[in-house]
């Protein structure tokens, strides 16, 4: 389960985001075709689509489900549209990662990722992967933007890390545009926008 952080996701591309979310949103439930209904969509104000707030939201939707949901489907539990919005929904508010990371507010403020790391770790039992847009030229600093949870087909949460001798499939990095987010440095220091702002 992949939550963005909205502000960082407008910093990657230029593109009509206006008045992003000021919230963790979901970018997607993935699995490491079928057609397409709007019908089951509810409450996806929490997986709006960030990058193009202007257009058809249901586009957004639609490219999860074709590009992911159809993988998942192969699991009962996520075998429909309707299982698969409502459960990616479902783990979202049990993830609550707003309330958490608000509750952590003064550690995300040291900008140490190694900390905010074990503090999420310390809470959820599992280590989550944290994405990061790299430092841009003459600055120091990288910016968070992603951060995904890890499970198990049964749905359990898992570390986001290979087992030995397995390749780990969650290193993939987000692409869009020309700036791509990757699993944040430990050593550099993080950024944490709270607005967007406006591109060179």
């Amino acid at each position: 389960l992949a939550h963005h952080w909205p502000v960082t996701v407008c910093k990657m591309i230029a593109n009509d985001c206006q008045d992003p979310p000021e919230y963790w949103t979901i970018h997607g439930l993935w699995y490491d075709h079928r057609l397409f209904n709007t019908k089951y969509i509810y409450e996806l104000h929490y997986w709006p689509d960030v990058l193009h707030s202007s257009l058809n939201r249901t586009q957004f939707w639609k490219h999860e489900w074709d590009k992911h949901g159809t993988c998942a489907a192969t699991l009962q539990v996520l075998n429909s549209q309707k299982k698969y919005f409502g459960k990616a929904l479902e783990l979202y508010k049990h993830i609550d990662l707003n309330r958490y990371i608000n509750e952590l507010g003064a550690l995300f403020l040291i900008f140490q990722m190694t900390a905010i790391k074990e503090a999420l770790t310390r809470f959820y039992g599992v280590t989550p992967k944290i994405q990061c847009l790299p430092p841009e030229e003459g600055e120091k600093a990288q910016t968070i933007g992603q951060i995904e949870f890890c499970f198990t087909k049964e749905l359990q949460l898992r570390n986001c890390t290979a087992l030995k001798g397995e390749s780990d499939p969650m290193q993939a990095d987000l692409k869009l545009g020309t700036e791509e987010l990757s699993v944040c440095s430990d050593t550099l220091p993080t950024y944490y926008p709270s607005q967007v702002q406006d591109h060179k």
